[in-house]
């Protein structure tokens, strides 16, 4: 590996790891150090351009997480039906745009008409919009479009304010519905959608609507944003997508590092995008493709992008046989794939950093006696530690685990489950991230080279 040198405290040549030990954050070296006077930022190369603000993983609907009764008939759905939904912004930007995804859908998706609003009250997940901010959306001028199977749909742009870290309500009516019911979606919004008979588009509330926990077709609010504008997209599983957080609240572990960057005058702004879905796995498809299937779609395509988060794996462990061979071939496979993320991301020049897979002792499903799935962890942990591969490493197993018992959920940040996180865990994970990651400068000249 190298000579180790000393850095904040704690040092590797070639990667900088972060773990949080109480109040301690263990820093080590940047990939490569920038050599004094190279640094630029940004806004010297890039134009102004469109980046997303907010995105979702478009996935197939598991028929339980359908649009509830009376809007899913036989094979159709939301027919004559208004869709209200809010998504909560991270960049600013004046004018937005709306994408539209039937990546999973059965059939093609006619959009009758669709609006944008800010929500009553300022709030995520509320069926009421505030007076008087209700403004169409068109595509090439029209109020409606048909999105084709497999594709999406990008809207005209549209004289909008955003601010960050905000919410923002997109309002659709189909009059068709789309006449499948493979739907795409997103079931783990963990935000509230409203569903009403009839065409409510512009409608300021809607009385008698019936809810669900879901979004549906919407996969991206872009806004036009300056080049000092960067975007960091996290590639992972249901500990991204925020199982055990509060509905309507946004308290994911991205959402709260969000937080602590909007508020840094020293950091440029950064849109954060969760590309995670639960269920989801590196290797083989699940809840969603597989994250090596899906990375040019959710990740390198996306406008902006010049960091990620890689922080999945551990349902690759978890759903493999119990068996030395079984998990001996699943680490090596994983360490295989997180090379191929790697690799495909640093030619378009794109940061990933890699982050270590959380305990799931005592776990009812994944957890095994023999002990295999756990070494399997261990070895997996190990080389996003020391392989130097990422350009930094971010050691969430030792953010959260317990310090008695590191196979385990540290009892305060556990959700329950001895799996998933709790609002106090997401933010533990949040508050490891070091902000001078998201610092622009300059790629070594080698970036990308192996």
């Amino acid at each position: 590996m190298g000579r180790r040198t000393s850095f904040a405290g704690l040092a590797m040549a070639g990667t900088l790891t972060v773990a949080s030990v109480g109040a301690s954050t263990a820093i080590e070296a940047l990939r490569k150090p920038v050599r004094p006077g190279t640094d630029r930022t940004v806004s010297q190369t890039l134009p102004t351009r469109w980046i997303n603000t907010w995105v979702s993983m478009p996935q197939l609907t598991e028929t339980h997480n359908l649009p509830p009764a009376p809007f899913t008939g036989t094979n159709q759905v939301l027919v004559n039906s208004t869709l209200r939904q809010t998504v909560h912004t991270t960049v600013e930007g004046k004018q937005l745009r709306l994408r539209f995804s039937n990546a999973f859908g059965g059939a093609n998706l006619p959009i009758t008409k669709v609006a944008v609003a800010l929500p009553l009250g300022g709030k995520a997940g509320v069926s009421a919009i505030r007076p008087g901010t209700s403004e169409p959306v068109t595509f090439q001028g029209k109020a409606s479009t048909v999105v084709p199977v497999g594709a999406q749909v990008v809207s005209d742009p549209i004289a909008f304010a955003v601010a960050p870290d905000s919410d923002v309500t997109v309002t659709m009516y189909l009059a068709q519905g789309q006449a499948s019911t493979n739907v795409t979606s997103h079931p783990g919004s963990r935000t509230t959608s409203y569903m009403l008979s009839g065409d409510n588009v512009t409608n300021n509330d809607l009385p008698g609507a019936t809810s669900a926990d879901h979004w549906y077709f919407l996969s991206g609010l872009e806004v036009w944003a300056p080049g000092t504008t960067g975007a960091l997209a996290v590639l992972g599983d249901s500990l991204t997508d925020g199982r055990g957080s509060t509905t309507n609240l946004n308290n994911r572990w991205p959402d709260a590092l969000f937080d602590r960057l909007v508020v840094r005058s020293d950091i440029p702004p950064t849109a954060i995008l969760n590309q995670a879905a639960g269920g989801n796995r590196v290797l083989n498809d699940g809840l969603g493709p597989n994250a090596l299937a899906r990375l040019d779609r959710d990740i390198l395509v996306q406008g902006g992008v010049d960091r990620m988060i890689v922080f999945e794996g551990v349902n690759d462990i978890g759903t493999a046989a119990a068996t030395s061979a079984a998990q001996n071939q699943v680490a090596a496979d994983l360490i295989d794939a997180y090379d191929q993320i790697v690799r495909r991301a640093h030619t378009l020049g794109i940061r990933v950093y890699g982050a270590t897979l959380l305990p799931f002792g005592q776990n009812t499903g994944y957890d095994d006696p023999t002990g295999y799935r756990r070494a399997a962890r261990s070895t997996v942990n190990e080389w996003i530690r020391t392989s130097g591969r990422f350009d930094a490493v971010l050691d969430f197993d030792r953010v959260v685990r317990d310090s008695n018992n590191p196979e385990q959920l540290k009892a305060a940040y556990d959700d329950g489950d001895r799996l998933h996180l709790n609002p106090a865990g997401y933010a533990a994970l949040a508050e490891s991230v070091p902000t001078q990651l998201f610092r622009n400068s300059a790629l070594p000249e080698d970036f990308g080279f192996n």
